[in-house]
This record gives C-alpha cells, sequence and structure tokens, in this order.
C-alpha cells in the first residue's frame, strides 16, 4: 500500500504552497508548521516531506529550527530537502532529527558532492530529486532546465546506490489537475526497485489510488490537502504503512 507523505513547504517560517515553482504565487496556508505538522499526526500520518524554500533560495539551510522542532515535538519521519549544498548542511539536518535528506539541484552542480553522501549515509538516507519539465531535469529552484533526461540521471544514480526518488512533474505542480501517471509507470517499469515516490498535481483520491495501484512507493499531497480536495480522513486507511 502506498504511503501518503504530506508536504510542508516554509517560507519565512510559515506553511506556503507556490504554484509550479514560482515564488511570486506564493500562498501562506498556515502560520505555524509545528502545529500543521501535529495535525497531520493526529490522523495518523507518519512520514513528513519538510522544503526549507528559504533554502533553496539562498543555496544552503536557512530553517533547521523548525526542522528541529517538528523532529523533536512530533514521531513524524521527516524528509527534509531545500538548499542543503554543504556538508555542514547535511549534518546539521541529521542533526536536527532528519530521517532523509533530498538533494536535487547538488546532484547535477556537485555530483561528486552528492555521491560523498551516498557512500558516506548510504542510499536508504539519501533521497534523489528529480524533478522535470518535458522530462529533462529541472534544478535551482526549478529556475533551471538542464538538458539531462530523467532516465539518463536516474539510470547514472541508481547504479550508485540510489534506493529512493521524489520525481516532481513541474507542469503538474500546484495546478491540482491531476498527476503524471504516464511518466511514472515508465519510471516504475525500468526501475522496477526503485523506491518512486510521486509529487505534483495530486488532486483527489483517485490520483492516489492509480498511484498505488501501479506500485509508487509514496506519494507527495500538498495544496490538495490544505484546500480539502482530499480530506485528512480520507487518508487514514493508509496511515499505517
Amino acid at each position: 500500500m502506498i504511503r501518503i507523505i504530506p508536504a510542508i513547504d516554509i517560507i519565512g517560517g510559515q506553511c506556503v504552497r507556490l504554484t509550479q515553482g514560482d515564488f511570486q504565487t506564493k500562498k501562506v496556508y498556515h502560520a505555524d508548521p509545528l502545529e500543521m505538522a501535529k495535525e497531520y499526526e493526529g490522523y495518523g500520518i507518519t512520514h513528513l516531506h519538510l522544503v526549507d524554500l528559504d533554502g533553496a533560495k539562498a543555496g544552503h539551510l536557512v530553517n533547521w529550527k523548525i526542522l528541529e522542532d517538528i523532529c523533536k515535538q512530533t514521531s513524524l519521519s521527516v524528509d527534509f530537502g531545500g538548499g542543503l549544498q554543504s556538508d555542514e548542511d547535511l549534518r546539521t539536518a541529521f542533526s536536527c532529527g532528519a530521517k532523509q535528506i533530498t538533494g536535487g539541484s547538488i546532484a547535477v552542480k556537485n555530483k561528486d558532492k552528492f555521491l560523498s553522501w551516498i557512500e558516506e549515509f548510504g542510499g536508504e538516507k539519501i533521497i534523489l530529486g528529480a524533478d522535470t519539465q518535458l522530462e529533462k531535469i529541472a534544478i535551482s529552484g526549478w529556475q533551471t532546465i538542464t538538458d539531462i533526461h530523467i532516465f539518463d540521471f536516474l539510470d547514472e544514480f541508481t547504479q550508485k546506490g540510489i534506493q529512493y526518488v521524489i520525481s516532481t512533474d513541474i507542469s503538474k505542480d500546484g495546478l491540482l489537475q491531476g498527476t503524471s501517471l504516464e511518466l511514472y509507470q515508465r519510471i516504475r517499469e525500468r526501475y522496477p526497485k526503485l523506491n518512486l515516490i510521486a509529487s505534483g498535481g495530486v488532486a483527489s483520491m483517485q490520483d492516489v489510488s492509480d498511484l498505488d495501484e501501479m506500485g509508487a512507493y509514496g506519494v507527495i499531497i500538498g495544496k490538495a490537502l490544505y484546500e480539502n480536495k482530499i480530506k485528512l480522513e480520507d487518508i487514514r486507511k493508509y496511515h499505517t504503512v
């Protein structure tokens, strides 16, 4: 059964959502990420995707205190991303309680550094962020679209020990119009042992069921929860995964 993973994106200490990664579309949904995390935990949620958007913009970890507070005051298993570019950032994130970290841009910009993290911490602790626009890898907060095809990207890092990947189709993100089922199906068929976490565009329980049926390991849900397109009551059956 698929793992439901709510997303909390942070700007200025608040829970926000962007549309297609555009900071100009920022909408604040909750003033306190810790309270939001506690609410998710109260509905049986066990995992959380926490993104430091301030960090992503700055190129280094910013909101470490929020990460620490959530990890100390809830039992949620947190994967953390956003601006992690240095060994110091990584060690800070883990020392604050993150169970996993997600790196995307650094896997392109500083491949050797990213590979050293996989070697030191293991493929189960380091999640590869493979965000795409027209199947080309996007980096730097989705501001830069590379010439790297997602399958070439995944080919390389699965061979280096990556076990988890979060893939967001930017064209779908924040629009609440459904997710990229065809792309995810192709990823599943090509990399059957990879733990695929789908993200972007999830708008209904049907999207969740479709991803579950194809064998996705997890699904990240953000805006759909904030706007009650998917209700927390509806995902209770998944919380024991």
